[in-house]
């Protein structure tokens, strides 16, 4: 699972740890500074694959994509199936543009 700083608590590592789900959630600073602070005490630096890393910025920018389409974002009709319909058309759409050749 890849996520940004935000989610880098030791309890979301652990969690994710239990489950056996691989994490790619790089440290913030002040995390970084007191684990070296502690010196041999403060563990290992946490390995990050960076390659995977980058590719959570794609994924965050189709939601975005997603979430901003005007007939999701105002979700004039409110009933489940008709939102689930949209999803689908916004996605269709998206998957055609990236089918089309750019001039």
């Amino acid at each position: 699972m890849a996520a940004d700083k935000t989610y880098s608590s030791k309890a979301n590592r652990v969690y994710l740890r239990g489950r056996g789900i691989g994490a790619v959630i790089p440290e913030k600073a002040d995390q970084t500074a007191n684990r070296k602070k502690k010196g041999p005490a403060g563990g290992r630096p946490i390995a990050i694959d960076s390659h995977r890393y980058k590719q959570r910025n794609t994924a965050e920018r189709c939601f975005q994509k997603i979430k901003t389409w005007r007939g999701l974002a105002t979700r004039y009709d409110k009933s489940p199936e008709s939102y689930e319909a949209g999803l689908h058309l916004r996605g269709s759409i998206m998957w055609l543009k990236h089918l089309s050749p750019t001039t």
